[in-house]
């Protein structure tokens, strides 16, 4: 192989398409922009959703509901997530370090499921009822930050 004799792949470069040269070109006449109408012409131009003047379906249709963009990031743990965990102060950071929940938790929530049998304190994570009996039960606390 010679550096003179280097050549791309077969089909690896193709020529331009070049619009309104004629027929041969088979995007003669019209240039592949139809008769008439607002797209036809140079300059014609309207935003996305637009429907002529007349009233665009997004504005058309109700709107209802709502999507939390920090739903997904708000975690739930097991009382077993923390049986397992071999520390006895806890908080989000202790959790992430740990890979409990993921490195992007904006908070977590001890969720009563699973048993716990040692002492554990919460700090800055937030518990259910029933969790926080189970917790107070095992002899452990949670403090609210």
């Amino acid at each position: 192989m010679d550096l003179n004799t280097l050549k791309p792949a077969a089909g690896a470069k193709r020529a331009r398409r070049r619009v309104g040269r004629g027929i041969g070109s088979g995007l003669g006449k019209t240039a592949g922009r139809g008769h008439k109408g607002q797209t036809s012409r140079a300059g014609g131009f309207h935003k996305v959703g637009f429907e002529g003047g007349q009233m665009p379906l997004a504005r058309r249709l109700p709107k209802r509901g709502f999507n939390s963009l920090t739903r997904s990031r708000n975690v739930e743990l097991r009382l077993s997530d923390l049986e397992r965990l071999p520390l006895e102060e806890v908080d989000l950071l202790a959790l992430k370090q740990a890979g409990v929940v993921p490195a992007d938790a904006l908070s977590a929530k001890v969720i009563l499921s699973g048993k716990l049998t040692r002492k554990v304190v919460l700090k800055g994570v937030g518990a259910t009822r029933g969790a926080r009996a189970a917790i107070e039960a095992a002899g452990g606390s949670i403090a609210a930050e």
